[in-house]
């Protein structure tokens, strides 16, 4: 198991220097080889005509912008950015008093993540079509978004949990999305927290996080946590079929270094793969014999009725110790600092991809119960049994690239591998172990994905690469270059790349979903007589204002083309001023928009039958202009209004009115 450190030095090193070299290699190459790359008819296969829709939805991560991107495949046309961890000024996301509650944590208001890995919710093993999951990997929190609206609809914040990476990966049917921790950390009191970054080994622990999701509301809260030994969570997925039950987690840093890792990380020639039995888990928590112990979390949910997020405030998590529960999880050794950790459709094979290793482990599950049973082990990990390596593995496949990191599957018995340092898509039989074809990628792939790919039931119709680095492949942007996702037909025997399409930074992972599973659920625009918001204005008459001390709450609407009131005084300096923005449309994407200057938020942008508040205080005396910021008809640059500010203590009256007004007087 032990690698001597001048040799990893060299693996290292070889791996790098491959790296360099390719990426050196590819980023010369002239443009008229790439283009020979592409057949003459990919065109066709990606062209969706005018007014025609895509045949799938593909969401995927906004990496550190921490956004949830969504793109049309085959055409690769960017549909909608949805705001997720991150303010957006462009919605109003994360600025209006409605949806600031969507970023509180126990640090405070969190106006950015870093979002890696979009899940699907599924039914029986497939995805449905009704929700998104994703996950904030520094901040630690998982987000559901609602694929009715595109909207967020519930973020939930992970205890004990530093480096949210390992997430969200759910269960067949969406009883859990989990939640490893990707840092292990000192968990307990200041005390058992404050100690010697070198006393890793001892004090540091890691967690697995099992969230449910109310499959009405879509709120989310903490079912339990499972403590681990201290070391990183990479990937996860959830077994299937024969599998059922069970929970996979790539593992890497089994050396417990916390200084240097790309080195000291890398010592050993195998770490591990952890198989987790949720079932069990889930068991011995309704039974009581997990121990209840503090920890403080936010769970925020958007309520549909009154258009308000809210907020509560957690105070304990119930923890699960396999060191008390023998039977909860099993390491299985995998080469070497694995990345990927994949279950096939049928859920017998489990495949883990390590980054420094010229193979691809494949694991029997059929023989990872035998072993079980018969206690076939080759020792412990920090009290965690380890099952043979040879007892597990139903095979290796032998050379197939470098740098393996992700594998997905088509459904017809073959598995899809990209291989970031020798930036290509490798594509093998997963019975017989067997390199079938290998197409090149510009360059340094990723994570790749096929609609369904992690699923009981792919559709196997295309492959995407989500490659890190662009080189030549667009038009230059300065010293950052957009990341880039590329096509693949994978209907024949051979991978045929049909298109390149730049993506938001940084591309993870993405999944794709048939259309038509998303379509039914389209929510067109909200019933403004359901609108339960505190301020909603169902009609014009219904507008007005009114002060609280120093705050003054105005109640307003928007319809083609006016807002009403558009004349509003006796707003003084120190005062606190709330906008109560109710659109009335009752049509298809017909949103307004609500700015007034000198704002030092964002703009309002309110869906029609939605009420919205922006906050405002005023620091100038004037008369101050507000408008709609959302073009919506011929008249829209006249949808506008005044707002005067006196100064502090002026006796002006408090007026909010629309008012008629003779051009000729």
């Amino acid at each position: 198991m032990k690698r001597p450190l001048l040799s990893t030095a060299l693996v290292l090193g070889g791996a790098i220097g491959l790296f360099l070299f390719f990426n050196t290699l590819q980023g010369c190459r002239p443009n008229t080889s790439q283009a020979s790359a592409v057949k003459g008819d990919a065109a066709a296969k990606t062209y969706v005509k005018p007014g025609s829709y895509d045949e799938f939805y593909n969401f995927v991560s906004g990496g550190f912008s921490g956004q949830l991107s969504v793109y049309g495949i085959p055409s690769g046309r960017m549909l909608r950015n949805i705001p997720v961890f991150s303010e957006d000024p462009q919605s109003g996301y994360g600025f209006s008093e409605e949806t600031k509650p969507m970023l509180m944590t126990t640090h405070g208001f969190i106006p950015w993540d870093d979002s890696h890995h979009p899940e699907l919710s599924q039914t029986d093993g497939v995805p449905d079509g009704k929700w998104c999951f994703i996950n904030g990997n520094n901040t630690p929190r998982i987000a559901l978004i609602d694929l009715g609206t595109f909207r967020t609809k519930s973020i939930i914040e992970i205890p004990n949990c530093a480096g949210n990476h390992s997430s969200p990966f759910t269960t067949g049917n969406s009883e859990y999305v989990v939640s490893g921790t990707r840092f292990s950390i000192p968990m307990g009191t200041d005390a058992q927290r404050d100690v010697p970054i070198e006393s890793y080994r001892e004090n540091f622990k890691g967690t697995v996080s099992f969230i449910h999701p109310d499959p009405e509301s879509g709120k989310m809260s903490i079912a339990f946590q499972i403590i681990t030994p201290g070391m990183n969570f990479d990937l996860s997925h959830a077994g299937k079929g024969p599998s059922e039950g069970w929970f996979f987690f790539s593992c890497y840093n089994s050396e417990q270094a916390f200084s240097l890792l790309e080195v000291n990380a890398s010592q050993h020639d195998k770490d591990y793969v952890m198989a987790l039995n949720w079932k069990k888990a889930e068991q011995y928590a309704k039974e009581g014999k997990g121990k209840k112990v503090p920890a403080k979390y936010y769970s925020n949910w958007y309520n549909e009725e009154t258009h308000t997020a809210e907020s509560t405030v957690l105070e304990e998590v119930l923890q699960l110790d396999p060191r008390e529960l023998k039977d909860l999880i099993y390491f299985m050794p995998c080469p070497k600092s694995p990345h990927g950790c994949d279950v096939d459709p049928t859920g017998r094979y489990i495949v883990g991809s390590g980054k420094l290793a010229a193979l691809i482990p494949v694991f029997d599950f059929e023989k990872i119960q035998k072993a079980i049973a018969a206690n076939d082990l080759e020792g412990d990990f920090m009290g965690v049994p380890v099952l043979k390596y040879e007892s597990v593995l139903h095979g290796e496949v032998k050379k197939p690239g470098l740098g393996p990191l992700h594998t997905e599957f088509d459904g017809k018995g073959n598995a899809y591998t990209s291989m970031f340092v020798s930036s290509e898509i490798v594509k093998w039989n997963i019975e017989r172990l067997e390199v079938l074809d290998r197409v090149p990628t510009y360059y340094s792939i990723g994570h790749l994905s096929i609609p369904g790919g992690d699923s009981k039931a792919p559709w196997g119709k295309y492959v995407v690469a989500y490659n890190k680095i662009t080189k030549d492949r667009f038009l230059p942007t300065g010293p950052e270059l957009a990341q880039s996702a590329q096509l693949y037909s994978i209907d024949g025997d051979k991978m045929e790349l049909l298109l390149d399409f730049p993506t938001i930074g940084e591309p993870h992972y993405a999944q794709s979903i048939p259309a038509d599973l998303v379509r039914p659920r389209e929510v067109k625009f909200f019933d403004i007589n359901k609108n339960m918001h505190p301020y909603v204005s169902r009609g014009e008459k219904e507008t007005g204002i009114e002060r609280k001390g120093n705050e003054v709450h105005i109640k307003m609407t928007t319809i083609r083309s006016h807002l009403t009131p558009d004349n509003i005084e006796g707003i003084r300096i120190g005062d606190v001023v709330y906008f109560h923005v109710t659109n009335l449309e009752q049509d298809w994407d017909v949103p307004h928009g609500f700015a007034i200057k000198g704002a030092r938020n964002a703009e309002l942008l309110i869906m029609p039958g939605e009420t919205a508040t922006f906050k405002w205080v005023p620091d100038q005396v004037g008369i101050v202009p507000f408008y709609c910021t959302d073009f919506c008809s011929a008249l829209h640059q006249e949808m506008q209004g005044y707002v005067r500010v006196s100064p502090a203590g002026s006796n002006v009256k408090l007026t909010a009115e629309t008012r008629s007004f003779d051009a000729g007087s």
